[in-house]
């Protein structure tokens, strides 16, 4: 998912030596990313750029973001995030858990990263390589809520109503996103997203009244 960061790691989630190196590097290329598009904007940003101010090579960024759009949609913790949701009680409502893992996520990343979530989210609206860049990458963050939602309920990963639940649930994080940027960000997000469940949860029976 794109605006939110991660959950905080707990014992059971936290990733390895190897990959919280990874994840390090990833989070340096991303820092040194968003200080130069806040300083000069996005065309003008060069990958070059990036790995001098990252004080990386140019292939290092390459390697972990195969083209810059990645650096700011890319999430290194979709590992973390499903172990989250696996750590919410199994008698708990399915969107319950999601609302508890994602409006936690959010608010620490608004808390922590304000203007990284600014930046991201309006870069989101305004550059149309980045929008369509994020919603192919969802399909990774999809396949993982797929193996939460088939194990929460019994079902195959791949059945098409959970592959429906998890893409529609990814496809409306995203539009409550885009829908917060041309607001110019103005309103909660958190309310924002909350909001978002409660009508997918309630389906068209809620927007007939």
């Amino acid at each position: 998912m794109a605006a939110p960061r991660t959950p905080s790691v707990t014992p059971d989630t936290r990733p390895g030596l190897r990959e919280r190196k990874k994840i390090r590097t990833r989070r340096e290329i991303r820092r040194a990313t968003f200080r130069l598009v806040s300083a000069r904007g996005w065309d003008a940003t060069t990958v070059e750029q990036i790995a001098e101010e990252a004080e990386v090579s140019p292939s290092t960024v390459l390697r972990y973001f195969p083209v810059k759009e990645d650096i700011v949609l890319t999430e290194e913790y979709d590992p973390v995030l499903e172990g989250a949701l696996r750590q919410r009680p199994r008698d708990e409502p399915l969107l319950e858990s999601v609302r508890a893992v994602v409006t936690g996520a959010m608010r620490r990343s608004l808390d922590e990263e304000p203007d990284e979530v600014l930046l991201r989210t309006r870069l989101m609206l305004e550059v149309p390589a980045v929008r369509a860049r994020m919603v192919e990458s969802a399909g990774v963050t999809s396949r993982m809520l797929c193996r939460v939602v088939a194990e929460r309920t019994g079902r195959d990963a791949g059945e098409l109503e959970v592959r429906i639940f998890a893409t529609g649930l990814l496809a409306a994080v995203l539009e409550t996103t885009l829908y917060w940027a041309e607001r110019g960000q103005r309103d909660d997000l958190v309310e924002l997203v909350d909001r978002m469940l409660r009508t997918f949860e309630g389906g068209l029976a809620r927007i007939d009244g």
